[in-house]
């Protein structure tokens, strides 16, 4: 039971199909049988605040949309969220908005590397996270986390000694954790910050996951941890998991330092974009204003729907080890007791199971013989997604 009155109704299912969902309608281009239940893709199965749709109704019955820009009530909406909920205040000339996350990470790697320079990120992680530098001819470093006993920590002696070998002159760090779950304590984000200033290497931080933190673990934003951390980041953020928006493409970089946010923007230009998409700069401003209960909410049903898949496991599926996550609502499940090489696994869960997962090869090295599975859904998917396991492996 929730242990909060419930406003807005998280158990509705709402049907996705022939909306043109990447996660509900591209079953023959991902090669996935028609009848296998989606539980893959970062996005959730709930509709949005009112006060949002209703909004975007407005823009539309207007009927005009042209170009689009934001005033100051859009920065305050901002930083009411940021500073109530994480003590972090940036100022309105620190903002740069950009038409996701990735494309920010993307611009970042551009406006602060050369070709051949080295950029180090921290395996296995959102796949996207190595292709943004590949894509642009830098070295990739891999850092891999280490995994012992159900939980991942960062070897910091490797990291200093990889940041010194390869000369690394930007490091992504992902936190919260996609797909491992973990919330980085105050004590690891200063230990890899201080290395990274050390050794002369910026930091770009992807907190889009920050506001997903389970029961006894608290986020913190990088740039609150010190003055001269703050210099030497960029602090990647978006309402896009937080509220579902993906779609509408918008996100919010904050960069303090004058002459890193001139190379960061002139790298944006450098694209050819500038004004954002107006649904999603108006959805982005709703859900900031009036988007707490309804996190707050959805946080008490994610966390339930979290003690039901840990019950589910360690009652009829034991076989399937959970990484505990202490933030995202993207899990991680070990499946290597199963003794399956990644091609059968992928295989036996695709066509046995009859599930659409994230295949753990996917997040780079440590995946093998992992599954990452979403459960921002209705309970009674989440169930019978679980089932579907359940069966299969009884068969």
């Amino acid at each position: 039971m929730l242990s909060i009155a419930m406003k807005y109704n998280f158990d509705e299912v709402v049907s996705r199909k022939g909306t043109n969902s990447l996660k509900y309608d591209f079953f023959e281009k991902y090669g996935k049988p028609e009848d296998a239940l989606p539980v893959w893709l970062a996005d959730m199965d709930f509709r949005v605040p009112i006060e949002v749709t209703q909004k975007l109704i407005d823009i539309a019955r207007h009927g005009i949309f042209g170009y689009t820009e934001t005033k100051d009530d859009y920065f305050h909406d901002l930083l009411h969220w940021f500073s109530q909920r994480f003590d972090y205040a940036p100022e309105p000339e620190w903002l740069i908005k950009t038409p996701g996350v990735v494309f920010a990470l993307a611009a970042a790697v551009r406006a602060y590397t050369e070709t051949g320079d080295s950029v180090m990120i921290q395996q296995p992680v959102y796949p996207p996270f190595s292709s943004t530098v590949t894509d642009n001819r830098r070295n990739l470093v891999i850092n891999p986390l280490v995994e012992r006993n159900g939980f991942y920590h960062v070897d910091f002696d490797l990291f200093e000694k990889q940041l010194i070998e390869h000369k690394v002159k930007l490091f992504i760090l992902c936190s919260p954790h996609n797909p491992v779950g973990r919330v980085w304590t105050k004590e690891e984000l200063v230990t890899t910050s201080e290395l990274c200033l050390k050794h002369r290497c910026l930091i770009v931080s992807d907190e889009i996951h920050c506001d997903f933190s389970y029961s006894g673990y608290t986020h913190r934003m990088l740039a609150t941890l010190s003055p001269e951390i703050a210099e030497r980041s960029i602090i990647c953020t978006a309402p896009s998991k937080t509220f579902n928006l993906a779609g509408l493409q918008i996100a919010n970089i904050f960069i303090q330092d004058a002459a890193l946010r001139r190379k960061f923007t002139q790298a944006v230009r450098n694209t050819g974009y500038s004004q954002m998409n107006i649904m999603g700069l108006a959805a982005c401003q709703y859900v900031y204003r009036y988007g707490h209960d309804w996190l707050n909410q959805l946080l008490a049903y994610l966390s339930d729907n979290l003690s039901f898949l840990r019950d589910f496991l360690k009652q009829r599926l034991p076989e399937i080890k959970l990484i505990e996550p202490q933030g995202t609502y993207l899990v991680w499940l070990d499946f290597r007791a199963f003794k399956m090489d990644d091609a059968q696994l992928n295989d036996w869960i695709t066509h046995k199971a009859k599930l659409w997962l994230n295949k753990g090869t996917s997040f780079g090295c440590g995946g093998e013989g992992f599954q990452r599975i979403n459960i921002a859904c209705p309970r009674v998917i989440l169930e019978k997604a679980l089932t579907r396991l359940e069966h299969a492996l009884r068969q």
